[in-house]
């Protein structure tokens, strides 16, 4: 019986430091600070009971190191500039995109549900249905095997 919950509150400190991650992302867009900076403040004014700590530092270097990879990546499934996405959407996606390029022991499924859950808790209206087809878009480019994207069914 330990095993399962433990299991589940692995999966929730993940889930809680991806959200930590859209914060600091969204505080990054905004300010243009170096991850280095936000992560500091973050680790200043933040508590950090139940939150996988070295996975938001991580996510978050690699959200913006990857930034330039990421932006042309997501380009195709957008329908406007990614500068005129909200930046809470900007964020999420941002977020998803370094987790499905850069972390592929992670499903894609289980990518996209975080980032529609946190565009759904924290977005405007429909923002977790935009962030759900751009990045069902997304998946299918970077995670072409695990998707199927590339049977004759995608055409």
């Amino acid at each position: 019986m330990a095993s399962p919950d433990r299991k589940a509150g692995s999966y929730e400190v993940r889930r809680r430091a991806r959200r930590r991650v859209v914060q600091a992302l969204y505080q990054w867009l905004m300010t243009g600070d170096s991850a280095t900076d936000i992560i500091d403040q973050f680790r200043e004014e933040q508590s950090w009971e139940h939150v996988d700590e070295a996975y938001f530092e991580l996510l978050l270097r690699e959200a913006i190191s990857e930034n330039d990879s990421i932006t042309q990546g997501l380009a195709p499934c957008l329908d406007r500039p990614i500068e005129q996405l909200d930046y809470l959407e900007r964020s999420v996606l941002q977020l998803a995109s370094a987790e499905l390029q850069c972390h592929p022991e992670i499903p894609f499924k289980v990518v996209l549900d975080e980032a529609i859950d946190i565009a759904r808790r924290f977005g405007a209206d429909q923002s977790h249905t935009y962030v759900n087809a751009v990045l069902d878009k997304a998946a299918k480019h970077w995670r072409a095997s695990e998707t199927g994207a590339g049977s004759a069914a995608d055409g």
